[in-house]
């Protein structure tokens, strides 16, 4: 195994502080979109409102786990350079492969969140071409 430097886990913390400033804006996004849709089921409760309320809760529970698993990753790494200025090669080397494992996850619930999107976009699409239809 190489050794690793205080400059390895320093190379996540501008790909990691991306991923989580694009994760929050999501979340921020869902945020108003809940409240709108919340409003717009009390007033007609429509099926369509209804399925796009289910997918975004489905959304908003990915997004969250993406954020915690992503700060989990950020802090490993911060602990990872603790542990290499302390001397702790060994151990920095198996706290650096569990921020990258949690990034690994982190993404992957991305890839996931971003299927349900597009499937709350052809729910909407959907409604659409049924209304042009008639």
């Amino acid at each position: 195994m190489h050794e690793l430097t205080l400059i390895t886990p320093t190379f996540l913390f501008s790909a990691i502080s991306l991923l989580l400033l694009a994760y929050t804006n999501r979340f921020l996004s869902y945020a108003q979109l809940v409240r709108i849709l919340k409003d717009k089921y009390m007033e007609d409760h429509s099926a369509l409102t209804y399925a796009q309320i289910k997918n975004l809760r489905k959304r908003l529970y990915l997004t969250k786990n993406m954020q915690m698993l992503g700060v989990g990753s950020l802090l490993l790494c911060v602990a990872t350079m603790f542990l290499i200025y302390v001397g702790l090669q060994i151990i920095s080397a198996y706290v650096f492969a569990l921020a990258l494992l949690l990034l690994i996850v982190s993404l992957t619930l991305s890839v996931l969140e971003i299927r349900i999107s597009a499937k709350s976009l052809e729910i909407y699409l959907g409604d659409m071409e049924n209304i042009q239809k008639q």
